[in-house]
């Protein structure tokens, strides 16, 4: 199993391992041309499908946009990623469909060790994030390695969401907790 497999599969993984730096390379390569666009120019659409291999035609990412390595991305139909959001994919990041992501929401999928001594090494592990259909993240909301976030759930601007949220309510703060449920 090479690195890039580890990491995708929430294993110590070694950052600074050739593949896993050429897929950064890859990445940044093409964020650095999309970031120059808007959604209505004619290279938008083949930049984010290069970026996000199988993104959907009726996805939409507002640029600018970051992340670790864009193929671990995965969008459902309808998907709406507004500007400024950062997706740390080194794990898998899967978002249903007609999901609206506010600005500035962060998704994180990597950890790094607890021990300082490991964390000096270049190694770290990354948890895949889910989240449902219909949900809402509200702007600035920041969502922690390992994370899933049930269907139809709306999480408030500026939460950071630590705990599993499940399908079909409403939670907000920091960290998110569950305020009302809404079936």
């Amino acid at each position: 199993m090479n690195e890039l497999e580890k990491m995708r599969n929430g294993l110590l993984a070694d950052f600074t391992a050739p593949d896993i730096q050429e897929s950064f390379r890859h990445c940044k390569t093409l964020l650095a041309k999309f970031r120059m666009l808007s959604m209505y120019d004619d290279e938008y659409r083949t930049i984010l499908e290069e970026l996000i291999p199988g993104i959907p035609k009726s996805a939409v990412i507002m640029p600018p946009f970051h992340c670790d390595h864009g193929n671990g991305i995965r969008l459902g139909e309808h998907v709406f990623i507004n500007a400024n959001c950062t997706f740390l994919d080194g794990a898998f990041i899967t978002i249903g469909a007609h999901t609206l992501i506010g600005p500035n929401v962060q998704i994180y999928t990597p950890h790094h060790p607890l021990n300082y001594l490991e964390r000096r090494e270049g190694k770290e592990y990354s948890y895949p994030v889910s989240i449902g259909s219909d949900c809402w993240i509200g702007g600035g909301s920041i969502i922690l390695p390992g994370i899933t976030i049930g269907d139809r759930t709306v999480i408030g601007a500026g939460s950071v969401v630590t705990k599993d949220i499940p399908s079909d309510c409403v939670a907000v703060g920091n960290p998110a907790v569950v305020k009302k449920r809404l079936l």
